[in-house]
């Protein structure tokens, strides 16, 4: 019996990390979806701690690339808050480049310089190289770039669009 009561307590547990996970809040009720999600968006991602402005320009400028995949989070965090998560995920910068924002590769989140923050064509150039990391699966600078042209463009091009 008292194995029967310890399996469902781990059951509902795991149960209660998952819709954590999936939904950014632990005390977020199982049957309650994110507001994008209930008006039928694709952005199957969580923005943490970014103003409404930066939030909506940053979902606007990745549904216009389009990308094959997405981050599962995105945190705008403090300076100081930025370096302690680059030191915990051991993050490299190469010579010759500068560190504005980060994405760690096997949870799939980004992490942005919030005191650095500039516009949203800032943003919009700098989240293409973090969406290239996703795209290439890879840590290299040159991968990220590479794949950061054509988010760039189909950005250029909407912007291009809206301007006729």
């Amino acid at each position: 019996m008292k194995l029967v009561i310890g399996i469902l307590g781990m059951s509902l547990m795991f149960a209660e990390i998952g819709n954590a996970e999936a939904s950014g809040n632990s005390n977020a009720p199982a049957a309650e979806a994110p507001a994008a999600a209930r008006e039928g968006s694709t952005d199957r991602y969580t923005v943490f701690d970014a103003t409404p402005a930066q939030e909506a320009a940053l979902r606007a400028q990745i549904r216009l690339m389009h990308p094959e995949v997405l981050p599962l989070r995105v945190f705008f965090v403090p300076h100081w808050k930025y370096l302690n998560n680059a030191r915990i995920f051991h993050l490299h910068v190469p010579t010759g480049y500068g560190s504005l924002m980060f994405t760690h590769l096997p949870g799939r989140t980004v992490f942005i310089d919030n005191d650095r923050y500039q516009d949203e064509s800032w943003l919009g150039y700098w989240m293409a190289h973090e969406l290239g990391h996703l795209k290439s699966n890879s840590t290299k600078e040159s991968d990220a770039e590479k794949a950061a042209r054509e988010f760039r463009r189909r950005l250029k091009d909407s912007h291009n669009k809206d301007l006729l």
